[in-house]
């Protein structure tokens, strides 16, 4: 019986610590995006399949890490993207990642809002875009 009990607090204490880790990091591209106060914690872009645009401060767009052009990103497959774009970004450019999104859930990320927990690791927070066909 003891055997039993211990080995029930031994693997509930284990997946209550694999349970609170951080998501693994992965390469992308580094841009300084927007505060929005009124963003929401958005845990799904860390996910190893999400697919990431990033467009920099210069106005040049990525999907992943890979250099992209707006026009092509009518081709990715996923059904949600996940957009970060640069604070200074060239508004026109914008506007045209999100025209070659439109048909597709689009969430635009920003900087976490002020009132956000900050120990240690920070979720992604943004915004759900509607971009009409």
């Amino acid at each position: 019986m003891k055997t039993i009990i211990e080995a029930c607090v031994l693997g509930s204490f284990l997946i209550s610590v694999t349970g609170a880790q951080e998501p693994v990091l992965r390469q992308g591209v580094s841009v300084e995006m927007a505060v929005a106060s009124h963003a929401v914690e958005t845990r799904s872009a860390d996910g190893q399949d999400a697919a990431i645009v990033a467009i920099t401060a210069n106005g040049r767009v990525f999907a992943g890490i890979q250099p992209s052009e707006p026009s092509a990103l009518s081709r990715l497959r996923e059904k949600t993207v996940y957009v970060k774009a640069d604070a200074r970004a060239p508004y026109q450019t914008v506007l045209a990642v999100l025209d070659a999104l439109h048909g597709k859930s689009v969430v635009l990320l920003s900087a976490p809002p002020e009132t956000a927990a900050r120990p240690g690791y920070v979720p992604p927070y943004g915004t759900k875009l509607i971009v009409s066909r």
